[in-house]
């Protein structure tokens, strides 16, 4: 049985987006030369490794089993890539990171750049899910590194201290609840929402959170930033849940009024989590002691 790193990783990227036509071209290759090497893959092994349908693929028991080894495959050459890159000139590692909305844009630009500027050998590809998806995918190996809320369970993997974070109401000035100091987000939902737009994890979190009481969000405008969010709702367009930090940062300069969410999961302990630092390569290990520096050091 013959498979190169090109067919791995072909197959790999098929699986991930559902689609042939997607997997060809994120590795830039003809759609025509993608299927030609999947089937000499099927025909290498002796079985369909895809279920082929209208709106996709997706892998046969047999296409599972392979999806897993190459996974494990292609880990291993990145491990073996990373732990040689101080040997090599020009040889470049990437890290695959999941994080949260949260982190995401409060947490992690200033860290980012700093590793960035001191690796530049190093490139991060970088994606927003949420917390309970990216457990998944770090535990699965689709991603190196993962931050998350604390609420969702990680079982089997290596998780260290990040950041902690608190959730809160914004509202303007003159809205009816700005004389308000602390209240329940199921107590919010008469009132319009600025939001983020419906890729945003938090966006989703929240929309299942009050789905799950039988009510929705009565989003006004979908934005893409907690600083947009913060702007329309200084102008009374609705109100918004935003981390206080960016509440505490906008309140300087904008007339919003913050309110303490009396909800447990509005505390947000944000956690990194990986499958076992000893696993990574070097570069994605000197990337995860760069983010727990701070919390180590409290």
């Amino acid at each position: 049985m013959r498979f190169n790193m090109t067919d791995l990783t072909l197959f790999v990227h098929v699986v991930e987006a559902g689609s042939i036509t997607h997997g060809a071209e994120r590795m830039h290759l003809a759609i025509a030369a993608a299927s030609t090497r999947i089937r000499n893959m099927e025909a290498t092994l002796g079985t369909p490794l895809l279920h082929r349908e209208r709106q996709g693929v997706h892998p046969t028991e047999a296409g599972r089993t392979l999806l897993h080894h190459a996974q494990l495959l292609l880990q291993q050459a990145e491990r073996m890539r990373g732990d040689l890159a101080e040997y090599a000139n020009g040889l470049r590692g990437q890290v695959r990171l999941m994080s949260n909305t949260n982190a995401l844009t409060e947490f992690l630009p200033e860290p980012l750049s700093a590793f960035l500027a001191a690796h530049p050998q190093v490139s991060i590809d970088l994606e927003e899910r949420l917390s309970d998806e990216i457990v998944a995918a770090v535990a699965d190996g689709t991603a190196d590194i993962g931050i998350v809320a604390e609420t969702v369970p990680m079982t089997g993997l290596e998780v260290l201290p990040f950041r902690i974070d608190r959730f809160v109401l914004v509202v303007a000035m003159d809205h009816p609840l700005s004389a308000t100091e602390r209240i329940a987000f199921a107590d919010t939902l008469d009132f319009d929402y600025v939001g983020l737009d419906r890729a945003s994890a938090l966006q989703r979190f929240l929309s299942e959170k009050a789905e799950r009481i039988g009510r929705r969000l009565r989003l006004r405008v979908q934005l893409r930033s907690f600083d947009a969010v913060c702007r329309l709702v200084e102008c009374n367009v609705g109100i918004g849940v935003v981390p206080a930090t960016t509440a505490e940062r906008h309140a300087l300069t904008m007339s919003i009024h913050r309110i303490e969410l009396t909800d447990d999961w509005a505390l947000r302990r944000l956690t990194i989590c990986v499958r076992g630092q000893a696993d990574l390569p070097l570069y994605a290990r000197e990337l995860v002691r760069h983010l727990a520096a701070p919390a180590a050091a409290d």
